[in-house]
C-alpha cells in the first residue's frame, strides 16, 4: 500500500472517530459537499447551517501539517438536515515543503468520506487588466505551471492513471455560480488561473509571460487540488479572490501580504452571498 493511500484511509479513520464522538453516534460521517476555504474565508458560515464538529488539522492522522498565514487548519463539519457539507478551513501548499501528493490529500478524504462535489477558493493575482482587487473570478480552466502532478506515481486506487482534465470545472455550476452574482450585483469575472509552485511572487517578466499564455490570474494553490478531484470523480467549482494587481506592467507596484489579505476579505464577502445561493434549499 502506498503512502498517499495510507494517509488517506489514516485520516478519514481519524475524521470518523472525532466525528463519533462529537456526535455520540456510531453513524458513518457522509460528506455531501467539500469546500476547502483559501485566504478571507477561514471563518465562513453558511444560512441554514449548524456546526456538527470541529477538528483542528493536527489532530487528523495521515493529513500533513499546514503552515500557511491566515489558513486556520480545521475541518469543520456543518449540516442542515438535509446535507452535510465539509468546510476545510486551509490548505497544504508546496511551498511549505509538501510534496503534491501532500496537497493533493485532502481532496482525496473528502471524496472517500462521500463529497461528490469540490469547491475551491483561493487568494490570487489579477493578470488581467479588467480586474480589480476585491474582485471575485469564476475559474473556468486553470494552467498547471508548478510542475508537479499528485497523479503521479499512483495507481488506479483513487482513479484512472491517465485523467482526462479537458473540462477541469463543472459549466453547470459554474453558471449557477455568475448567476447569483449578477443577481447580487457582485464585481465577478470568468476566466483561466495560473498556479505556481511559490512561495516568492512572480516577476514582472514572468507576469507578462502567463498573461500571453492566456491566463487571467495567478496564485499558488488550487491547480493540485483540481486535478486529484477530477482523478476521483468530483464535479469542481473554483473561485478566486482578486487580491492584487499583477500586471507586470510599467507601473506594477511591490505587493504586501496585508494588502492580499484586507483585498481577500473584501472579495470573500462576495463569495459568502454565491456559496449561500448554492446551498439554498
Amino acid at each position: 500500500m502506498n503512502k498517499l493511500v495510507t494517509s488517506v484511509n489514516a485520516a478519514c479513520a481519524s475524521i470518523q472517530h472525532h466525528y463519533s464522538g462529537s456526535t455520540s453516534s456510531s453513524t458513518r460521517v457522509k460528506i455531501d459537499s467539500a469546500i476547502i476555504l483559501g485566504s478571507g474565508l477561514s471563518n465562513l458560515n453558511l444560512d441554514g447551517f449548524e456546526t456538527v464538529c470541529t477538528i483542528n488539522y493536527s489532530d487528523i492522522s495521515g493529513l500533513p501539517k499546514a503552515t500557511a498565514p491566515s489558513h486556520k487548519g480545521e475541518l469543520k463539519l456543518i449540516s442542515n438536515g438535509q446535507r452535510t457539507l465539509a468546510l476545510c478551513a486551509g490548505r497544504h501548499h508546496l511551498y511549505e515543503g509538501h510534496s503534491a501528493q501532500d496537497v493533493a490529500t485532502l481532496a482525496y478524504v473528502m471524496r472517500q468520506l462521500g463529497a461528490d462535489e469540490l469547491i475551491i477558493t483561493n487568494a490570487a493575482g489579477a493578470l488581467n487588466p479588467d480586474y480589480q482587487p476585491g474582485d471575485i473570478m469564476l475559474i473556468n480552466d486553470h494552467i498547471n505551471f508548478t510542475g508537479h502532478n499528485p497523479v503521479r506515481a499512483q495507481d488506479d486506487t483513487f482513479g484512472v492513471v491517465f485523467p482526462d482534465m479537458s473540462k477541469a470545472y463543472d459549466v453547470k455550476r459554474l453558471s449557477t455560480a455568475k448567476s447569483i452574482a449578477a443577481t447580487h450585483s457582485i464585481a465577478c469575472h470568468q476566466g483561466v488561473y495560473i498556479g505556481v509552485m511559490g512561495p516568492s511572487l512572480e516577476t514582472s517578466a514572468e507576469r507578462r509571460m502567463m498573461r500571453s499564455f492566456g491566463a487571467d490570474a495567478v496564485g499558488m494553490s488550487t491547480v493540485l487540488e483540481v486535478i486529484a478531484a477530477n482523478h476521483c470523480g468530483m464535479e469542481v467549482l473554483g473561485m478566486s479572490a482578486i487580491t492584487n494587481l499583477a500586471l507586470g506592467d510599467e507601473n506594477q507596484a511591490p505587493d504586501t501580504l496585508e494588502e492580499v489579505l484586507e483585498n481577500a476579505a473584501i472579495a470573500g464577502k462576495g463569495m459568502v452571498t454565491i456559496l449561500n445561493g448554492l446551498f439554498a434549499s
